[in-house]
């Protein structure tokens, strides 16, 4: 998905754009899902779960909005040239800080929707067969994308073609915007009574 941004493809910018705004949004949904959620929680364990889990949500959109700063000087999965320059250590030391921020903003991302997940299904105000077991279906869809992403990019280190790196990371992106929607449907619904 990086490389759709890349400082050297025809709408690079307006990816970043798109990158940026998203990031900011997620990062201050999360800090006002945190704010306004964190004075319902019912126990002690809950509450920090429900902190540490929008704490992670708004770490995955600060990361998301850094990735938008710091762009891809080219594409190595659609370049060879880039590829071998990416390879040789010949590029800007923005693809190294790039790789960080996205590891950083899938690992923020995970972590807040595995610890809102189970404060959700242990939460007595939402029906766990609906709300949890939507959102736990998604992080294990989640988990499946990150590991095939994972595993996508170890093979086009070592030279083995791409294993469909950009469908493994559309579906992780898709995956974690379903699920804060589906979170935001239910807070949303259930302002009196939402998960902590």
């Amino acid at each position: 998905m990086s490389e759709l941004a890349a400082e050297d493809q025809p709408y690079g910018t307006f990816f970043r754009a798109l990158d940026f705004a998203a990031g900011v949004l997620v990062c201050a949904g999360a800090v006002v899902a945190l704010v306004w959620l964190r004075p319902r929680a019912r126990s002690r364990a809950l509450s920090l779960l429900t902190v540490l889990g929008w704490a992670g949500i708004a770490l995955f959109g600060a990361a998301t909005a850094a990735d938008s700063r710091l762009p891809l000087s080219c594409a190595p999965t659609a370049d060879a040239a880039c590829a071998a320059r990416e390879r040789a250590g010949l590029v800007p030391a923005a693809h190294a800080a790039h790789a960080v921020s996205s590891s950083v903003a899938v690992a923020g991302a995970l972590v807040g929707m595995v610890l809102l997940t189970v404060v959700v299904r242990k939460s007595r105000a939402w029906p766990a067969a609906r709300a949890g077991g939507v959102l736990l279906a998604l992080v294990c869809v989640e988990l499946a994308a990150t590991v095939w992403t994972l595993a996508a990019v170890a093979a086009f280190d070592a030279g083995q073609g791409t294993w469909g790196l950009g469908v493994a990371q559309r579906a992780q992106l898709l995956t974690i915007a379903v699920w804060l929607a589906v979170a935001a449907v239910w807070v949303v619904r259930s302002p009196r009574e939402a998960p902590g």
